[in-house]
């Protein structure tokens, strides 16, 4: 077949594929001069735990983010599975981004079972390619949680296809220099998460924390780990004092972030600024994609001034 009809008949049948689907959303207002931010997390939860703080500050200055769950979530709940549970956490993220100012998709992959497949791959190659993307964000590769290390092998192995283009040629190709950062985790083999940014959080930690608050099978009911104990430990019947047992615990998780990495944010804010941070979010460059230098990150992470 000439390369020409061979390139048609693939894209006729992968735009079959989007319509069947129904899962990509294409950009709007991609040349507004806004940045571009998407995340990829294995379930719904996953982004707004890491990013949920940095996306309320990208999202109050006009720029576009997305969040995308790579599952939907349908077996993370200790008394509730299958499709009810999948329904369920959906609307608790897309509550979540009506908190945060952002938007947000869920994939209808089962949880529990993210493969690093071509046919994945290609689906997140067309949601960055869909967006856009300034900045694509994920897990790392070596993390606990076979989704979460899946998710992040996919979204990395995307990075230079991103750019091909008749890899997936129902989508433009991205014009852009994507960065590709990674959450952070404490795994040390092969090697240790390394921070190349820290950004402070404590101007919108409570609208974190209130988007965070939107995800009440997760934590309030203590996902797929939780139990009848989890829901007396929470306060789940009281709406008052739930939330402030949510707020120590995530005082303790983003406050754990800025200690970690206080000489990061020390570099980035300076000695005084930095040693003042109560909470924070940290990303490490990923070597595929485009790698920024410094002054490029102030760019991406429009919070530091002059």
């Amino acid at each position: 077949m000439p390369v020409l009809f061979r390139w048609m008949a693939l894209a006729s049948l992968a735009s079959c594929i989007v319509a069947a689907t129904g899962s990509f959303v294409r950009a709007d207002d991609a040349d507004d001069g806004k940045l571009r931010i998407i995340a990829f997390g294995a379930h719904p939860d996953d982004v707004e735990f890491r990013l949920g703080g940095c996306a309320a500050k990208w999202a109050a200055l006009g720029h576009h983010v997305k969040f995308v769950s790579v599952t939907n979530g349908d077996i993370g709940h200790w008394n509730m599975a299958g499709g009810p549970l999948a329904i369920r956490r959906t609307k608790e993220v897309h509550e979540a981004a009506k908190r945060l100012g952002i938007v947000t998709e869920v994939l209808d992959i089962h949880d529990g079972e993210i493969m690093p497949t071509l046919e994945y791959r290609k689906v997140i190659a067309r949601l960055i390619r869909d967006w856009q993307a300034d900045v694509v964000l994920t897990h790392r590769p070596y993390d606990y949680h076979p989704d979460h290390r899946n998710c992040g092998l996919l979204v990395r192995d995307a990075a230079f296809m991103i750019k091909v283009p008749f890899y997936v040629p129902d989508t433009p190709p991205v014009k852009k220099n994507t960065v590709f950062l990674y959450f952070p985790d404490g795994f040390t083999k092969p090697y240790p998460f390394d921070a190349d940014i820290a950004v402070s959080i404590d101007d919108v930690f409570d609208k974190k924390l209130h988007a965070v608050d939107a995800l009440e099978s997760q934590v309030y009911e203590g996902g797929a780990l939780g139990s009848e104990e989890t829901l007396i430990q929470r306060k789940v019947a009281d709406p008052v004092a739930r939330k402030e047992v949510l707020r120590a615990s995530w005082e303790r998780r983003d406050g754990g972030t800025a200690n970690r990495y206080r000489d990061v944010l020390i570099e980035w804010y300076g000695e005084e600024a930095g040693t003042a941070v109560k909470f924070a979010e940290a990303f490490e460059v990923c070597e595929y994609g485009h790698r920024p230098n410094k002054a490029e990150l102030k760019k991406l992470f429009p919070f530091f001034g002059e």
